[in-house]
């Protein structure tokens, strides 16, 4: 079974990407975040046509989770399992997260799967860096009381944290930055403390494999990145995780792509396969830092 994860930063200006990247790769569970849409404006027919079925739960224009498959999708939760609260500034994302749709899981082809956003955090100690570090506590919560570390179960999206120094293309840089301080740091290392694996170290423990990168200045040609989408899996699916690779091809080209780009395991046999474009990348990229 391959499981995929993909910002794809607004699933209807993306929709024709979305469905190219389906047919190119041929995930059988693709888990998506910023859809931005409301669950009654989901293009439902265009993933009908592609083979899945999609569980979606948006707002609409920010924010919103969902879970492509075509393995099945059954015991839905979403948010928790509570209703979101009404926001109090709704002009404002980030600052609320739950009231914000920010989580779903189902289970898929016998595992469960959760597809999640994590607020941003905007700046380091500001009221957005305080709502995020909260909705991370709900996370660890939620897998606390109603997740079992024993079970197979898989934790995607894009999480808004670089785990690592080398999730980032210049720790000196970002140093002082959300994604990488130690705060957000240590809440990830607690959802790995409860039982997940980073899916894809297990495969790659290089440096400079990124799954988002800034539309300005060039960051995607010169590799200024940070791997902040991830796949965290229980000890029972890492045993059972044979391949992960960050698909940069999805990155490039039109339609627009999001900023971000898929990141994919395969379970137990390989899926299709296709060239992420990381080797034939590596002198570009090279030339390009040194200018």
């Amino acid at each position: 079974m391959r499981i995929a994860t993909w910002n794809v930063n607004s699933l209807k200006a993306r929709l024709e990407k979305v469905t190219w990247w389906l047919e190119r790769a041929k995930p059988d569970v693709l888990l998506m975040q910023e859809t931005k849409l409301a669950d009654d404006d989901v293009p439902r027919e265009a993933f009908e046509r592609a083979g899945y079925d999609l569980a979606h739960h948006g707002e609409g224009r920010w924010n919103g989770v969902a879970i492509a498959s075509r393995v099945g999708a059954g015991e839905v939760v979403t948010n928790f399992g509570e209703p979101l609260r009404p926001p109090k500034t709704e002009d404002v994302s980030d600052d609320e997260p739950l009231a914000e749709a920010r989580m779903i899981a189902a289970v898929c082809g016998g595992v469960r799967v959760l597809s999640i956003y994590a607020p941003n955090g905007r700046a380091v100690d500001s009221p957005f860096y305080q709502a995020k570090l909260v909705w991370y506590e709900r996370l660890a919560r939620w897998l606390a009381e109603a997740a079992d570390p024993a079970g197979a179960l898989v934790i995607g999206g894009d999480f808004n944290v670089a785990p690592a120094d080398a999730d980032v293309w210049d720790p000196a840089a970002c140093h002082g930055g959300t994604h990488v301080s130690p705060p957000e740091r240590t809440a990830f290392a607690r959802l790995c403390a409860w039982g997940l694996v980073d899916a894809y170290r297990l495969h790659h423990p290089e440096p400079d494999r990124f799954t988002w990168w800034d539309y300005r200045a060039g960051s995607f040609h010169k590799n200024f990145g940070m791997r902040i989408d991830h796949l965290l899996v229980t000890q029972s699916v890492a045993a059972r995780t044979i391949a992960a690779e960050i698909d940069r091809e999805a990155r490039k080209g039109k339609p627009t792509p999001s900023d971000h780009t898929p990141l994919v395991i395969d379970l137990d046999e390989p899926g299709l396969a296709f060239d992420p474009g990381w080797s034939g990348a590596e002198g570009r990229i090279a030339s390009r830092r040194a200018r």
